[in-house]
């Protein structure tokens, strides 16, 4: 992608916000967010689906309860010491004015234009709701004037020295404000209220764009040359798959081999062409928060059954990952088998503790009110697909021996297992308290014991709350954590808002060797890896899971609705590492590989056996 140079040889940057559509497809939440675009040959193309990138955070109460908040006329500009910083207005999230920010406007910094660190409120020293502001750095006077309008449409100036320190001095009326708000090149971009632009190196701006726009298959390559003595050695030699942000893939080939005499030494011109699994969505409808796990040389396939109202739960069993579409299903467990268990059978896991195969999953007693998080053991040498090798539900209980939760007041759920290491076992879930008020759900992380693994051995730790407004989207909810680990880095992915088309997938981030319980351990990224603009068609994606297959390759399995109303169903979809090897879940199959690009070459050297 060529880009734009403007002045100083750099990229122009714009940053906008959107006008929110049908509430199930943009609602107020996500439009009132700072978006990005870029400027490539004279025309400004939004990046990250045309989907928000910065997020102001939600406030707390005293309990703990949130209070959502929006952002409106954000405002990029340079900080002195050549990173960026972000003023912006910030409101309740149907765009009124916020009490709480009156008189002030929220400042962010950034290093890249995709992590951002808020700082806070300036306080601009007038009692007056703002409506919209800039601000730039005035390199004479050392210091930052912030320009300013309030919802009375008087103007004001404010200059702090010290930007971090949020204090202004005392403002002076101006005469004006006139925002420079971008009006050319903007044109194809949906609902755009655009702000300003600001000039950006080279650098940044196309790290921006390999990070904020979907990777496709450029070309596919195979060595040149291959020594190999049979089919089975020939089969073991995979292509690498290039991406245009400069990623790559290994990825299995399928060899034509019938000119090959494997009894004559020589050298053979061979074809293969790269191997792509082909998953349309969906590959099971009416099933929702789906898990595949490998054991014991089978694949078996779990998920949440919305067809009868959560009150079974079926698996699938098969020798490889596209076979489980069709397989046969078994049913494990209902809400009839047990007296303690009568329904919301929710978000089974598959989890391989210290050799042992485990069930995770969701129940209840009776309603929603009890739902607790339960765990369920296969005996030694049992059959996944035998409900009878599976032992009966247990309830996660804490050190102390109590149970989790207090049935009534506190609920557990989606809960899914870490194993880190420092050869400690974790168990993350989502936990919502009800009463004295509702909290929303929020994450929590503690160790358990691997040789029971429904007991916790530590104090639940949170990890984090529902503060962004995608994350708290018709709900306060953040749920359905899963771990997905690289050799330097443990990504927890995890869904926010109500299981409705706004649905969406967010990021925590550890490094290796961190103290997981240490929630100063974890970064969380501000803007969500996949929702229902990220792929055409699939609406309220989330509650992912992951498993490798027998090629080394990561696959996604995620729910999603096909239709803004349609009913929950699974999808798969492959894993793809960007530049910084952060997991990418919008690479869909005709960008994973390019169908005109599958055909690859090679030589083949049969040499001859001693």
């Amino acid at each position: 992608m060529s880009g734009h140079h403007a002045n100083g040889g750099g990229v122009e940057v714009l940053c906008y916000t959107r006008l929110p559509l049908d509430e199930m497809i943009y609602s107020p939440k996500l439009a009132y967010s700072m978006h990005l675009a870029c400027k490539v040959d004279g025309r400004f193309q939004a990046l990250n689906h045309n989907s928000g990138i910065l997020f102001a955070k939600a406030t707390e109460k005293a309990s703990g309860a949130l209070n959502a908040k929006c952002l409106k006329n954000p405002y990029l500009f340079h900080l002195a010491d050549g990173t960026f910083g972000v003023v912006a207005v910030r409101t309740e999230p149907d765009d009124s004015p916020d009490g709480e920010s009156k008189g002030r406007v929220l400042l962010f910094t950034t290093r890249d234009l995709l992590q951002y660190r808020e700082v806070g409120l300036v306080n601009l020293k007038k009692d007056a709701h703002v409506d919209d502001v800039m601000c730039r750095y005035d390199g004479k006077r050392r210091a930052y004037v912030i320009d300013w309008r309030d919802i009375d449409g008087n103007h004001y100036r404010n200059v702090i020295a010290d930007l971090f320190a949020l204090e202004a001095e005392e403002p002076e009326e101006a005469d004006s404000f006139v925002p420079d708000i971008v009006s050319e090149g903007i044109g194809g971009i949906e609902g755009i209220v655009p702000r300003n632009a600001i000039c950006v190196p080279q650098d940044i701006a196309s790290r921006l764009i390999r990070k904020l726009t979907v990777p496709v298959n450029v070309r596919n390559e195979a060595p040149k040359r291959i020594h190999a003595a049979s089919e089975q050695e020939l089969k073991a030699v995979k292509a690498t798959a290039i991406y245009g942000d400069g990623t790559s893939v290994q990825k299995p080939v399928d060899w034509n081999t019938d000119d090959i005499d494997w009894s004559k030494p020589g050298t053979y011109r061979i074809k293969g062409t790269v191997r792509q699994h082909h998953y349309p969505f969906p590959i099971a409808v009416n099933r929702a928060d789906p898990c595949i796990t490998k054991w014991n040389g089978k694949y078996y396939f779990i998920a949440t059954n919305d067809a009868d109202g959560n009150h079974t739960l079926y698996m699938r069993e098969a020798d490889s990952i596209p076979e489980l579409v069709h397989a046969e299903e078994a049913r494990i467990l209902d809400s009839d088998t047990y007296e303690d268990i009568k329904g919301l059978l929710w978000a089974p896991e598959f989890h391989v503790i210290e050799g042992d195969l485990y069930l995770f999953h969701g129940a209840t007693s009776g309603e929603f009110f009890h739902e607790e998080s339960h765990v369920m053991k296969l005996r030694k040498g049992g059959n996944p697909m035998v409900a009878a090798d599976w032992s009966r539900p247990m309830r996660v209980v804490r050190k102390d021996g109590s149970y989790l939760c207090e049935a009534g007041k506190t609920i557990s759920l989606d809960m899914t297992v870490i194993h880190w290491d420092d050869g400690c076992h974790y168990v993350v879930w989502s936990e919502r308290e009800f009463l004295p008020e509702d909290l929303g759900a929020w994450l929590y992380i503690a160790k358990i014991d691997p040789r029971e693994p429904w007991k916790l051995i530590t104090d639940p730790v949170v990890l984090t709350k529902p503060e962004y407004s995608w994350e708290n989207n018709h709900t306060f909810v953040v749920e359905g954590p899963y771990p997905l680990m690289t050799d330097d880095k443990l990504f927890l992915t995890y869904s926010g808002a109500l299981i409705d088309a706004t649905y969406a997938v967010g990021l925590l981030v550890a490094e290796r060797g961190a103290d997981l319980l240490d929630s100063a351990s974890w970064t969380k990224w501000n803007y969500p890896l996949l929702n229902s603009l990220s792929v055409p068609g699939e609406y309220g994606p989330g509650h992912n899971s992951y498993v490798t297959d027998d090629d080394g390759l990561i696959w996604n399995a995620y729910h999603a609705r096909p239709g803004v109303d349609g009913p929950r169903s699974a999808g798969l979809r492959r894993v793809h590492f960007d530049i910084d090897g952060y997991p990418r879940l919008d690479l869909t199959e005709e960008k994973d590989l390019a169908p005109g690009l599958a055909e690859v070459e090679t030589e083949v050297v049969v040499e001859r056996k001693n």
